[in-house]
């Protein structure tokens, strides 16, 4: 296990242990980070955990040819019940994917420590985040880190039904009008691959993030 000082400075992603653990400790400033999801690495820890570092060697991913809108979501676009806006309330958007209760997980990943931290990333204009509004009020939205290319989602959040499906599907249709190569997930879950997501080799992700 490496454990990170004070030098700016990853391991390859090679020497990730079997369940996608790089490095340890380290710091949150926006300058690791940065290098850090460059890397195709992301940091992933509890309150009581020190920082841990991960690059999975399975990385759920969406390519946009394949997103997948159900006939039912379709239903729920036409209707324009929701409103959608991009970065216009990134701290609430990440203090809702904090606070919000997940199935089969009893805590939150997001500490205060990385709320600060990515608010800091999106003062910079490189953490960005998608609210999903329903009669004015913050009912779903998503946040991530945008590599120009790469669009690294980090958490999403839904308070009604299908919020956080209009907010992916946002995301997704602007950077596929935009070029990106692709929307990077992270880790599987049934819902992303709902979505169209799948998982791809590390070795492949690279491949695209270093394009």
């Amino acid at each position: 296990m490496y454990y990170l000082t004070q030098e700016l400075y990853f391991p390859s992603v090679e020497t990730a242990s079997p369940e996608g653990i790089v490095a340890v400790g380290g710091d949150l400033s926006p300058e690791r980070l940065v290098l850090a999801y460059n890397s195709g690495i992301f940091p992933w820890f509890e309150d009581d955990e020190p920082i841990l570092w991960w690059s999975p060697s399975e990385r759920m991913v969406l390519f946009f040819e394949d997103l997948k809108i159900s006939k039912s979501m379709r239903n729920v676009i036409n209707q324009k019940k929701f409103k959608v806006t991009f970065n216009t309330a990134f701290r609430e958007v990440i203090l809702n994917c904090k606070k919000i209760a997940r199935k089969d997980q009893p805590g939150t990943w997001i500490t205060d420590d990385m709320v600060e931290a990515y608010c800091n990333l999106h003062k910079l204009g490189i953490a960005k985040s998608v609210e999903v509004w329903e009669n004015e009020e913050l009912v779903g939205g998503l946040y991530g880190i945008d590599l120009g290319h790469v669009f690294c989602g980090e958490s999403m959040f839904s308070k009604v039904s299908n919020a956080s499906k209009m907010a992916f599907i946002a995301l997704a249709k602007q950077l596929e009008m935009a070029n990106y190569r692709l929307l990077d997930c992270q880790v599987y879950n049934d819902h992303l691959a709902s979505l169209g997501c799948v998982e791809i080799d590390r070795e492949d992700f690279l491949m695209v993030l270093k394009a």
